[in-house]
């Protein structure tokens, strides 16, 4: 049996590919904790920088299994608190590790991105699309509310008001609106979309290591954090990074005009 998330790894990149397009990629258990399995596996490995998400199939994710959701309390009869784990022990793992990681994270998405499909999206620090791509926060079209931190990540992407446009409307969004409202950063042919989403982890797996993960922890960090602190973090993390080989590496590649090799060290 094929996973339900496989693990790709080029260099320092992972490619993440949600494989369960029977389902249209949607967020059972076994694609949860297999994402979640593969995100702190990517996390845990000093040589990987960048992750890449993307859905096998015609879509991205349509999100929650619906006739699972349905079974839950028409054949299942769980409790409200019963319902209330589900979501904190289940498909609420998936943003607290994607928030927590500092491997550079990015969809790559085609076709439908709906409900928790679309904020799986959200939850990503960069998004490419193809041409194809719809992103949908349909969940009152079911008489639900995003689970699984949609509410939190969506506004910080498109501003609050577009996010509530799309929880309250719960229309799709089309690949050129989402350029337009920067949901995504790139519209792509969808047979040009991995290519596209693979340049730029290349990009970004090129940077030093180390000063990546930094950067990644300190813009997370700083979203909390009054000026003063953020500036305090940030000065301790620059001292340690020049210390680092690599500091010294980019520099003296500069200088030399020649293209850099870092170690990580």
């Amino acid at each position: 049996m094929s996973q339900s998330v496989e693990y790709q790894q080029q260099g320092r990149i992972v490619h993440l590919l949600l494989n369960r397009p029977d389902t249209r990629n949607a967020l059972s258990a076994d694609v949860i904790d297999e994402l979640v399995s593969g995100l702190n596996r990517a996390n845990d490995d000093a040589g990987v920088s960048c992750v890449i998400i993307s859905g096998a199939g015609k879509g991205f994710s349509s999100g929650g299994n619906l006739d699972e959701i349905k079974a839950m309390t028409t054949t299942q009869n769980m409790s409200d608190a019963e319902l209330k784990a589900w979501y904190t022990e289940g498909i609420q793992k998936i943003p607290l590790t994607i928030q927590s990681v500092d491997v550079v994270t990015i969809a790559a998405v085609h076709g439908h991105a709906i409900g928790a499909g679309c904020d799986l999206t959200a939850m990503c620090d960069l998004r490419v699309a193809a041409d194809t791509a719809s992103f949908a926060e349909s969940f009152l079209r079911v008489g639900l509310i995003p689970g699984d931190g949609g509410a939190w990540f969506l506004p910080r992407v498109v501003g609050l008001a577009r996010a509530k446009e799309m929880l309250f409307t719960a229309n799709p969004v089309k690949a050129d609106k989402a350029l337009d409202w920067g949901l995504v950063s790139e519209v792509v042919s969808e047979d040009k979309l991995i290519a596209t989403a693979m340049t730029m982890a290349e990009n970004i797996a090129n940077l030093p290591p180390q000063a990546l993960r930094k950067a990644k922890q300190l813009i997370r960090k700083s979203e909390t954090l009054p000026l003063a602190e953020s500036l305090d973090m940030a000065a301790a993390m620059q001292a340690q990074l020049q210390q680092l080989n690599d500091h010294h590496e980019a520099i003296d590649s500069i200088r030399e005009k020649r293209k850099p090799v870092f170690t990580g060290s």
